[in-house]
């Protein structure tokens, strides 16, 4: 069996017509849940780009893998979906983003060179690269964000896109009285991006996919990442002109968060991103392009299902649609993502598993409290590998799709570490206490903030908005008090005994003792007379008795 694992970037969990978007059609998610199980409770281990990546693909949390913020790197030895797969005799593939920055000083200091087969894979988070595009051209004064090559501007230019980045220049902005209208800047979101629909980012990416699958020869995994729905927010037409208006709903926010909010939620709706979606103008430019961006998405998505099934390769692939984090779009005085309202930190998850045994779930859903960091061991399972939970913090999502109901986790977790962000210069909070966790059992939502501040509590059931912060009234004592439970069992979990599994462990025992090491006997009865075989006997020499000095 092969695996499609295709990531969205910044794709909300609710803009999808099979999640019930009121005004957003998108047949091709919904058909990949008619074939499949969808999961309606799926939280990201961090609602971060980079952090919750590197969570999916080593199959650990945030802490566990250390890499939490965009630009940390993923340190060198860190166990990989790669190397899971690769054991289990699967090959692993790239197509797209990662946001994957190689740890270069581990590498050199093991002398791991980066155009070596293991040091290639070091540095691309574990992953053979068809094609690698973190889909971030930004240029300034002191040069770009990304200073890699970038794949998709060297396509461009070879289409007659002039100019050295052309992915800011047209498939990054409109026209505006003959100028550039770069889609930077939200007024901008509402016009077409000034490129061929069929050469913009999303389109390019599938063709590089359907080029992967017609060469490879099973059994693979190809991770397809795609950089939309993410800023900038700007599409080719007719995607640009798709939705308007009447499509944008009324933000999800009320007055009571502001009051008295919590010092650093209130820091968050202070700053730049947040100012400028609590602008009715900018929501009513950027959701209709987000929207676009979506559609465009779907119909993508579309090519590549009618090509798996005119290929054949439909009856022997799983299919896996997810996104790495949300986008508030105004939501809880927010944009972006950041924090943990369910905008942000909860994502879409569906997966389709060609095999009769998934038969008994087909088109439906599963309520169960989902991490990201579940897929690895679902996909090694799929694979025919061993489960090596010693190492992945995650749990196999099999027995859902066969219909089963296992014995589950009570509780998701999610991290968030602020601390390269202006929030924590604002806090006057250390670096090494900008940090936020998330627990929640399905119902309640506990946020600890590190740094000597209170906590936050939301009750889904009766506030499924999550407008009201129960840890603001005094109440709730219980409840908080039992998730941090929850948050304090977690810290307790293995995370790094990561070299032996407990398979390994129970084989260690009573090892040394057949292999002579006998300490602490009174007399050997104390043993099985084998392991004193070695020990017991006639002497062959006498060297205490031909001892000069008459030792005896």
């Amino acid at each position: 069996m092969n695996i499609l694992f295709i990531m969205y970037d910044q794709l909300r969990f609710d803009y999808l017509s099979c999640a019930g978007h009121p005004h957003l059609e998108t047949p091709n998610f919904d058909r990949v849940a008619a074939m499949g199980l969808r999961f309606t409770n799926a939280y990201v281990q961090s609602p971060i780009c980079g952090a919750s990546r590197m969570s999916f693909y080593t199959g650990r949390y945030a802490s566990s893998h250390g890499a939490q913020w965009n630009g940390f790197p993923l340190r060198v030895g860190e166990h990989t979906l790669g190397d899971h797969l690769r054991k289990a005799g699967m090959e692993c593939w790239l197509i797209g983003k990662t946001h994957m920055k190689a740890d270069a000083e581990g590498m050199a200091r093991l002398g791991l060179a980066p155009d070596s087969v293991i040091g290639a894979r070091q540095a691309e988070c574990g992953f053979d690269v068809w094609i690698r595009d973190d889909g971030l051209w930004g240029e300034g004064p002191d040069g770009f964000y990304d200073e890699k090559r970038s794949p998709y501007n060297e396509y461009l230019k070879s289409k007659g896109y002039s100019g050295d980045n052309p992915w800011a220049d047209f498939a990054n902005a409109g026209i505006e009285d003959g100028q550039k209208a770069s889609g930077w800047m939200f007024d901008n979101a509402d016009k077409p991006a000034n490129i061929r629909e069929e050469d913009s980012e999303t389109p390019w990416l599938t063709s590089r996919t359907i080029e992967f699958i017609d060469q490879a020869e099973a059994p693979w995994c190809a991770h397809v990442s795609y950089i939309k729905p993410h800023w900038p927010y700007i599409v080719p037409a007719p995607y640009h002109a798709l939705y308007g208006q009447n499509h944008v709903p009324a933000a999800i926010r009320a007055d009571v968060e502001r009051e008295d909010a919590h010092p650093v939620y209130d820091a968050f709706m202070g700053n730049r991103i947040a100012a400028a979606f609590q602008q009715e103008d900018v929501r009513g430019k950027v959701i209709p392009a987000y929207m676009g961006l979506i559609k465009q998405c779907d119909d993508q998505l579309g090519r590549l299902l009618d090509h798996l099934e005119a290929t054949g390769r439909m009856k022997d692939t799983m299919i896996v649609l997810t996104s790495d984090h949300g986008d508030y779009l105004g939501d809880h005085w927010l944009g972006e993502k950041d924090l943990f309202h369910e905008p942000s930190v909860k994502v879409p998850m569906i997966v389709y598993d060609p095999r009769a045994q998934a038969d008994p779930t087909r088109g439906t859903t599963c309520d169960a409290l989902v991490e990201s960091i579940d897929l690895a061991p679902t996909f090694l399972e799929a694979a025919g590998g061993r489960a090596a939970d010693h190492i992945l913090e995650g749990r196999s999502l099999s027995p859902w799709l066969r219909g089963e109901t296992p014995d589950w986790r009570d509780y998701v977790v999610s991290e968030y570490d602020y601390s390269v962000t202006p929030m924590c210069k604002s806090l006057g909070v250390s670096s090494r206490d900008a940090r936020l966790f998330m627990v929640f059992d399905g119902r309640y939502k506990l946020i600890h903030a590190e740094g000597g501040f209170r906590p936050m509590l939301f009750d889904l059931a009766s506030d499924p908005e999550e407008f009201h912060d129960l840890a603001k009234t005094g109440t709730h004592t219980a409840e908080i008090d039992r998730l941090y439970d929850f948050l304090a069992r977690w810290g307790r979990r293995m995370s790094q005994r990561v070299t032996r599994s407990d398979d390994d462990i129970a084989a260690m025992g009573g090892s040394s003792l057949r292999r002579g090491i006998l300490p602490f006997l009174k007399d050997g009865s104390e043993v099985a007379e084998e392991l004193t075989v070695a020990y017991r006997g006639p002497v062959a020499q006498d060297h205490v008795s031909d001892d000069p000095k008459g030792n005896r």
